[in-house]
């Protein structure tokens, strides 16, 4: 058998030769790993990852192949997919398709052959950095003309890249149960498996384009509104902010995750910042400070907020006394903020957490009691 030969060139000159593997041709993204040990289908459609080239660490990937149940969206959003040793063959009564043959559906470039572990340390090291993956004819391409179109491709920070990955109109998803009301989700990314849960817990789920105003989310009646998750920098979705900031003017409860968390941050006054590598996986401990309960958690996120980690502190915006509820136990790192004057609160990972674990699933549940909660105080 006989392989394309595929070069993953990094900005700082560092060079990768491997095989191609899905479609051919040429990306750039900003290059970044992920820990999961399952879970690739989630992953791959995961719209958090827009711009970004994705390794797995775990050095066998593919063997499950893809189905119709598992996508998070209507496609994967990878820039680009970098794996050791993809599978050969699919073994799960439910794949209906190889992964290899959706990459390249899609058209994703990826490269697989190369040492992951090592890269994945390198970029622990370095920092997350801009990178390209060449394959076909863009393989022979001169080293020093491939790590100058990898150069003058844009970073990520800076970036807005919602409009990307949102819808373009609103979309309904009918309430499970006894209904609490009309929930508006500003599509930022969403998964699939946030909008099911918010359904399970009651709300008429009204996913909203990421362009929406404030006059737009109060049409829909709502009881409460929800910032989903996303990719891009938080300090480049000002128009988001605002609207945000209208959400809590108004005591509208207020849940956001992952990307919702840093524009809560923003929204409050604290500032953002992007991290050295980010947290990518389904393994990262958070704790939460209210219980003293250690999750294992999921995470995507390159940026993270900027807050006092002990005791309660004043909203610079005005917002009233806010804490850090929840703490990443790996570096510190701000997973999750509380407002104590207004109804809202967020966490930096993802409770929804498709292909496990379900550790923070209940942070759904106390949304929904919340809500309820403010329902009874407005009567």
């Amino acid at each position: 058998m006989t392989f394309d030969k595929a070069v993953l060139v990094l900005e700082d000159g560092t060079r990768h030769v491997g095989r191609a593997y899905g479609a051919l041709g040429t990306t750039l993204g900003e290059v970044v790993f992920a820990t999961g040990m399952s879970g690739y289908q989630e992953t791959l459609t995961d719209p958090s990852y827009a711009g970004q080239i994705v390794l797995q660490t775990a050095p066998h990937i593919g063997n499950t192949g893809m189905n119709d149940e598992d996508p998070e969206s209507r496609r994967i959003w990878v820039a680009g997919y970098i794996v050791r040793d993809p599978s050969r063959v699919v073994s799960n009564w439910r794949a209906n398709a190889s992964l290899d043959e959706i990459l390249v559906q899609d058209g994703i470039v990826g490269i697989s052959g190369i040492d992951t572990r090592s890269i994945t340390r390198h970029i622990r090291s370095a920092g997350s950095m801009r990178g390209g993956i060449f394959s076909g004819e863009a393989a022979a391409l001169d080293a020093d003309e491939q790590l100058r179109i990898v150069r003058e491709a844009p970073e990520m920070a800076g970036q807005n890249l919602s409009a990307q990955v949102s819808v373009e109109v609103a979309t309904v998803t009918t309430a499970i149960g006894d209904k609490i009301g009309n929930l508006a989700v500003l599509d930022l990314g969403v998964k699939q498996a946030t909008i099911d849960n918010l359904a399970a817990r009651g709300f008429e789920v009204h996913v909203l384009p990421q362009s929406s105003t404030f006059a737009d989310i109060t049409a829909i009646d709502p009881v409460a509104v929800f910032y989903s998750n996303g990719p891009g920098d938080p300090s480049a979705s000002g128009a988001q902010v605002a609207v945000l900031r209208e959400v809590l003017d108004a005591k509208l409860p207020y849940f956001g995750i992952c990307f919702g968390n840093q524009l809560f941050g923003r929204a409050l006054g604290l500032s953002t910042y992007k991290l050295t590598f980010g947290h990518r996986g389904i393994n990262q401990p958070v704790l939460d400070k209210s219980t003293g309960r250690v999750e294992i958690t999921s995470h995507n996120h390159g940026f993270a907020v900027d807050a006092p980690l002990d005791g309660p502190f004043a909203s610079p915006n005005g917002y009233g006394q806010v804490e850090v509820s929840h703490v990443g136990l790996n570096d510190q790192v701000v997973e999750g903020l509380r407002a104590l004057d207004i109804p809202a609160f967020s966490v930096q990972y993802h409770p929804e957490a498709a292909a496990g674990p379900h550790d923070a699933n209940y942070l759904f549940d106390r949304f929904r009691d919340l809500v309820i909660a403010s329902q009874k105080d407005a009567k």
